[in-house]
């Protein structure tokens, strides 16, 4: 055993003294970790300088191996001038792998715009998304109790290179913080948190810290969402959503008190929610939400040119632990969302991600149904998702319409971006089903005046 950690701490050192002699270092870094509802949003702006020989092309961004696991997005940009002119260039962000990576760290590759030579130096905007990354404590609370979480990271930034000055922020929804891990210098105002000026901080360098404070933010967590996005060449789309709804916060423990939740909101019951607000296209028709028993009626649509909102109750509040399944459908014109390439193929430009605010969707898929006939169907989305192809049969179909399947796991609202589908089509599919129509009827009605004028009597001779 002792062996093994020789040749563990060997690695590391080494690891360790390589990453020491990269060709950048950060000059200065600055974090703010917004903890203000359950999806945690990390916002870095670093002052990369490149202090080797030859031009930088890449940055590597280190997370620990607790908060890979939990990572939605890593988006980065890179800042070009002054104040009001400042302008934002958005950079390529990839996960990558380094041999040897010290406890499990992975890594993110980010590729700057213009290779850095020596001396040049560029200031990046980071932004990364955490879910499930507040752990409810105590783990179980009354319905008048208020929810407390812990969140977990370090006073300093995880870094494969050498950071000569940082500064990390934390901040709570509210002014009530239990505890917090003291890394001097650090010190608390009102709702922020403040860790350091740190100086010359080594690569890899890391500090634990703890805050415990209180969030009753609702923990609005969709288990499964499958949106179906049926397109139909003769003038709409029909959307449908199916969610799996889940109170991701702390669990309910005694009984529930009706009389007490209606009379006193804020005070029993304020981690629970009772609304909820989906943001749908504008121009939506034949808007329906349901749940198994059936329609319900607590909701209000308000549309817009830019957007719709649809503002909806479930039957009961949810607590922690407590969930609730319901359908959402509405209708779209065909022609805000079909177009026609320059190469002649058919795309659809719908949005991405789910329609409910301030929501972590554990596993989403989406369904693009393509009227029958439609041939080489392609997703083009700006992340990765998993891709696959399926088939569909409807009322008067031949061979089925196929349908695109883009799965993803982890979701939130910095999803919500438009993504296409692209598929060939000839118009001459349209006439199908009418075609069969006509048939049907015509046989029909063949049928019927044959009947009318067959005599079946049997007549004796």
């Amino acid at each position: 055993m002792a062996a093994r950690i020789w040749i563990f701490s060997v690695a590391v050192a080494l690891f360790l003294s390589f990453s020491s002699a990269q060709d950048l270092q950060i000059v200065n870094a600055e974090r703010r970790i917004d903890l203000s509802s359950h999806i945690v949003k990390a916002f870095l702006t670093l002052k990369v300088e490149n202090i080797g020989k030859d031009p930088a092309a890449d940055m590597l961004l280190a997370f620990p191996p607790t908060q890979i696991k939990h990572l939605s997005m890593v988006q980065a940009m890179a800042i070009t001038g002054k104040k009001k002119k400042k302008t934002y260039l958005p950079l390529d962000v990839k996960p990558t792998e380094q041999p040897d990576a010290p406890n499990d760290t992975g890594y993110f590759l980010v590729s700057f715009a213009t290779p850095l030579t020596l001396g040049e130096t560029v200031t990046l905007e980071v932004l990364y998304i955490l879910t499930h990354s507040l752990e409810p404590f105590p783990s179980e609370i009354a319905q008048s109790e208020s929810q407390l979480v812990y969140y977990r990271d370090s006073a300093v930034i995880l870094s494969p290179y050498h950071i000569k000055q940082q500064t990390t922020f934390f901040k709570t929804p509210s002014a009530r913080v239990e505890s917090f891990t003291s890394v001097d210098p650090a010190n608390r105002a009102g709702k922020e948190i403040k860790y350091g000026p740190y100086e010359d901080r080594a690569s890899y360098s890391y500090a634990p810290v703890i805050v415990h404070f209180e969030n009753n933010s609702p923990f609005a967590v969709v288990e499964e969402l499958v949106r179906e996005i049926e397109i139909s060449h003769w003038g709409s789309l029909q959307i449908t959503e199916n969610y799996r709804l889940t109170h991701g916060g702390a669990r309910h423990k005694g009984v529930f008190s009706r009389v007490d939740y209606q009379s006193r909101r804020s005070i029993s019951g304020s981690s629970s929610f009772n609304a909820l607000l989906a943001v749908l296209p504008p121009k939506v028709n034949s808007v329906y939400y349901r749940d198994d028993i059936g329609n319900i009626s607590t909701s209000h649509l308000r549309t817009g040119f830019k957007k719709s909102e649809l503002e909806f109750e479930p039957r009961y509040p949810l607590f922690g632990g407590w969930r609730a399944t319901f359908i959402i459908g509405y209708r779209v014109p065909l022609e805000d969302y079909l177009f026609e390439a320059p190469d002649g193929r058919r795309y659809l430009n719908f949005t991405f991600g789910c329609p409910l605010v301030e929501t972590i969707v554990n596993k989403l898929t989406i369904k693009v149904v393509l009227p029958e006939g439609s041939k080489d169907p392609s997703a083009v989305l700006p992340f990765t998702v998993n891709q696959d192809l399926q088939v569909k049969y409807s009322y008067l179909d031949i061979v089925g319409r196929t349908v695109v399947v883009l799965q993803k796991d982890n979701v939130v609202p910095t999803h919500n971006v438009p993504f296409q589908v692209y598929y060939t089509f000839k118009p001459i599919y349209m006439l199908a089903e009418p075609f069969m129509l006509v048939s049907a009827f015509f046989f029909v009605f063949v049928a019927s005046l044959a009947y009318v004028h067959i005599d079946l009597n049997i007549v004796k001779k």
